[in-house]
């Protein structure tokens, strides 16, 4: 482990005792996490253009009510492996990843938490590796039948215009990293609170890792270029999905997938006033709703 990179966990002040590790996960990738707590396993995944300090208000609160806490940069982010070609990033292959995370942890099986890009991951790791999952929580991601019957939308096609812009190449990363990344600051935009200048230069700073910037937007190109090569099968795990009503970038209709796909669908929560952001607009009830679903304080 490299402790001088000052992305690490050792960087930031989040309430718990975060420990950061890294993780071989095969084909040459290389996934680095922070954990904190003991406890049954719970695995935070973030999505764009977050690293593992998106999930910086649920970490302590989790940890507190008896949970393992392992929060993973994925590939292509912050200090994990970036992949060089756009083909590296089908949803598959990083919830491949989260696979063999869970196991190089030493655990069998994980409540998986995931939000936007950590959100459809976590559906598809959910669908490839059921024995993994134990438990399944979605913040603000589609399921992958419901998203791709949303993007016939002209609605929906216009809120994710940035996939499209997002093919280009070479250029989405220079506009990304002008004016001290202003681009990729614009996307936190709806967050209430607003995102502080001390938050915002953590994320600044992740996204000035060599290679970040496009192995962040390759998980857009592999979307469009190479269409969904998942199969739907059936999500067998408890389900729970979380849904910011707020969202400028997914339409609330996408918020509950069909019966048929998600059996064990709990429930989904709207919370009424948050953003896309839903884990840092309103992170109190968001915790609440987490631990209430993984059992309650042990």
């Amino acid at each position: 482990m490299n402790t001088t990179l000052t992305t690490s966990a050792s960087a930031f002040g989040i309430g718990a005792d975060l420990r950061d590790g890294f993780a071989e996960v095969g084909d040459g990738v290389t996934l680095h996490y922070v954990e904190a707590g003991a406890g049954p396993l719970v695995l935070l995944l973030h999505g764009f253009p977050e690293f593992w300090y998106g999930w910086r208000d649920q970490i302590a609160p989790l940890v507190q009510a008896g949970y393992r806490v392992v929060a993973p940069d994925l590939r292509g982010y912050n200090l994990s492996s970036k992949p060089a070609d756009f083909t590296d990033y089908t949803a598959d292959q990083p919830a491949a990843d989260i696979a063999a995370l869970i196991r190089a942890l030493g655990s069998e099986t994980a409540t998986v938490v995931g939000h936007d890009w950590g959100g459809s991951i976590a559906w598809t790791l959910a669908m490839n590796t059921p024995d993994v999952v134990e438990r399944l929580v979605i913040l603000n991601a589609a399921h992958p039948r419901k998203l791709n019957e949303g993007l016939k939308s002209p609605r929906q096609l216009e809120r994710s215009w940035y996939f499209f812009y997002f093919q280009l190449m070479g250029a989405p990363e220079r506009h990304a990293a002008k004016d001290d990344w202003a681009f990729f600051t614009r996307f936190f935009r709806d967050a209430q609170p607003a995102y502080t200048e001390d938050e915002l230069d953590r994320y600044r700073e992740a996204w000035s890792q060599d290679g970040a910037a496009t192995g962040m937007i390759d998980y857009y190109r592999a979307a469009v270029r190479l269409g969904s090569k998942q199969q739907v099968l059936t999500v067998t795990a408890p389900t729970l999905v979380i849904w910011g009503q707020q969202d400028r970038f997914l339409g609330q209709g996408l918020a509950e997938p069909h019966a048929e796909d998600v059996p064990n669908l709990v429930a989904v929560e709207r919370l009424e006033g948050a953003s896309h952001w839903v884990h840092h607009d309103e992170a109190e009830q968001v915790n609440r709703l987490l631990i209430d679903f993984l059992g309650g304080a042990r």
